[in-house]
């Protein structure tokens, strides 16, 4: 029996670990499959840094087109990462009738709908576990395992980096950076953190669980996002107070006619099973009309768990081609999603709890006024702190609101924000608690 050759590009930290169970577990793999599952070549810039797995030099390259153009290659790693390179490697695979396998989300929540629609053409597959959530199997659940469901909403902790950070700053009371800086310290994070930290990797995710949950094209660019950057352990601790936690969440939810997208700092109760989710840990709250509600929990990140879930994909298209397999389940769960759309309630419309803390001068009446405009825009108070914790003349003020629109919460924070006892822009965040009213504050 003919083996199924695969070449890997990227030898960094994830095709480092990709390496090492193609080697380690050469046999079991071999079983799954009945015939040898061989790596045939490793192209990388870089060949020189040192790895934790050594390769036969011979099978190494600083071409990637040797890949691609290596008529016995069968299937396509891409872990190169970037949106560029990556998408014309990738488009290339696909031209030349190889199946791929790819932990990049952003090239998929960017370029997605079309690589998805050439791959089918093509009679070949992408295969993207490792593209969200490291090594739990998030897209395998979606795609099959809850196909048929109806999925009602998706909570998500999808960034491990802000998840470590939050779980600091509430655990020691550090400041976004100094947490920030002991995550780089410990490898959790990048020397330039920005799409961790500002909600857009954790987006990229989200646009990729929202298409297999409805069925639908991946849609970036209607999903709100906001990052943790600007918390306070003034806010975490308040928080607190208020028997809650904040988290990074990733939120889509279907109420028949438009769905939810957004990624945002959010406080959810503390005995909320997600709360529980600290470190790097990545978890993903599904509910579905036939199966209710489910987590899944584990690293979403690292060599060797991203590796498992490269390998997976793997395993699947390699039996495919072992097989001569010309059917398998469409990458968005169904043929057509990719030219379908899904309507996105515009954030305006969004309905739920808020967190708001304002710095004001501590003068009698303040209270009253701030108050006093929030009922103008029909938001109403569950719940007020204020302490005299001054900071440059001003103290906090810290309200919980009932259930508000997000249109008419925008527009009373600016007219707050001009009076001229506020001396600082509030601070919002969004509250996800069903059973919120005033008694349990």
């Amino acid at each position: 029996m003919r083996p199924v050759y695969a070449g890997l590009i990227g030898f960094g930290t994830v095709g480092s670990g990709v390496v090492r169970l193609l080697l380690e577990h050469q046999e079991r793999f071999q079983r799954r499959l009945g015939c040898p599952l061989i790596l045939k070549k490793i192209a990388d810039i870089d060949l020189t840094r040192p790895r934790p797995v050594a390769v036969p030099p011979e099978i190494l390259t600083t071409r990637a087109q040797e890949i691609i153009d290596d008529p016995e290659i069968d299937i396509v790693i891409e872990l190169m990462g970037g949106t560029t390179a990556a998408h014309d490697l990738v488009r290339a695979a696909i031209a030349r009738g190889k199946h791929v396998v790819t932990a990049n989300k952003a090239l998929l929540a960017l370029h997605g709908n079309e690589l998805f629609q050439t791959a089918a053409a093509a009679g070949v597959a992408i295969g993207y576990e490792a593209s969200v959530c490291g090594g739990i199997p998030i897209i395998l659940t979606l795609r099959q395992g809850l196909a048929a469901n109806a999925i009602h909403e998706i909570f998500g902790i999808l960034n491990g980096t802000s998840n470590y950070i939050l779980t600091k700053m509430a655990a020691t009371g550090a400041s976004f950076q100094e947490a920030l800086q002991e995550a780089q310290a410990q490898g959790f994070a990048e020397a330039d953190p920005t799409l961790d930290v500002e909600g857009l990797d954790a987006a990229h995710k989200l646009a990729l669980l929202m298409a297999l949950a409805y069925g639908a094209q991946i849609d970036f660019d209607s999903i709100h996002v906001e990052g943790i950057s600007r918390l306070e352990p003034l806010d975490i601790q308040f928080a607190r107070e208020f028997g809650y936690q904040i988290k990074l969440l990733a939120i889509t939810r279907d109420d028949g006619r438009q769905v939810e997208a957004r990624v945002h700092p959010t406080m959810i109760p503390q005995d909320h099973i997600m709360a529980s989710v600290l470190g790097v840990h990545n978890a993903v709250y599904i509910t579905g009309d036939a199966v209710g509600s489910i987590l899944l929990y584990g690293r979403g990140a690292g060599m060797m768990p991203t590796a498992s879930a490269v390998a997976a994909d793997l395993i699947e298209l390699a039996y495919a081609v072992r097989n001569g397999r010309q059917g398998w389940i469409p990458a968005l769960g169904v043929p057509d999603a990719a030219s379908k759309r899904r309507a996105v309630k515009p954030l305006a419309e969004i309905v739920t709890n808020y967190y708001i803390r304002f710095a004001a001068q501590d003068r009698p009446g303040v209270l009253s006024k701030i108050s006093g405009i929030l009922a103008q825009y029909d938001i109403s108070i569950a719940a007020v702190i204020q302490k005299g914790r001054g900071q440059r003349g001003s103290v906090p003020i810290v309200m919980i609101t009932h259930e508000a629109r997000e249109a008419n919460i925008q527009k009373a924070l600016a007219e707050i924000q001009q009076l001229e006892v506020v001396t600082e822009a509030a601070t919002l965040i969004r509250i996800e608690d069903p059973n919120l009213d005033a008694a349990q504050i």
